[in-house]
């Protein structure tokens, strides 16, 4: 296989739709189910590390989640999963204990072309700052993305969440 294909992310698709049924104890053998997926790819396929990555978060290890996100980022994915492993790199760089790891790769993301992962951006990036008492700030990106999800009072939570971060003057 050269070439991600369509039935390949359906595969995927598919194991991570049973995810929630591995009880807690069978994590590996959730894992072992995304490596054999992850073996049909070319061997630099950025995906695959991407892949790993997202099962080792997933089964509570960040820590061996990072170097996957960082060699499948390295390698060039982008994208939509290049802004996931972004978003889940982040989080699990604040989760050990390097938040301000996560602040300065997801920053960039505020302001890159908008799609449905602008929402967990913000709010990964505010956990990350709320890691580095910078709790306004993050409290700030939550109402902003939340705002836009209301059904009225979208302009005052507007508002309301840039006062938090304006210099008071």
């Amino acid at each position: 296989m050269t070439t991600i294909d369509a039935d390949w992310d359906e595969r995927v698709t598919a194991a991570w739709a049973t995810f929630d049924d591995y009880a807690e104890a069978e994590a590996a053998d959730f894992r072992a189910v995304i490596d054999a997926l992850v073996a049909e790819l070319p061997a630099d396929s950025p995906v695959g590390p991407f892949e790993r990555a997202c099962a080792w978060d997933s089964t509570g290890h960040s820590d061996r989640a990072v170097p996957l996100y960082r060699e499948a980022l390295a390698r060039g994915l982008d994208g939509y999963r290049g802004r996931r492993a972004k978003i889940q790199l982040s989080s699990s760089l604040r989760n050990t204990g390097q938040p301000e790891e996560g602040v300065k790769l997801l920053t960039p993301e505020l302001v890159a072309p908008s799609d449905e992962l602008d929402d967990a951006v913000r709010a990964t990036l505010a956990l990350c700052l709320a890691s580095l008492g910078r709790e306004r700030e993050g409290l700030a990106l939550v109402l902003g993305a939340l705002a836009a999800h209301l059904p009225r009072y979208q302009r005052s939570m507007a508002n309301y969440a840039r006062e938090l971060v304006e210099p008071e003057g």
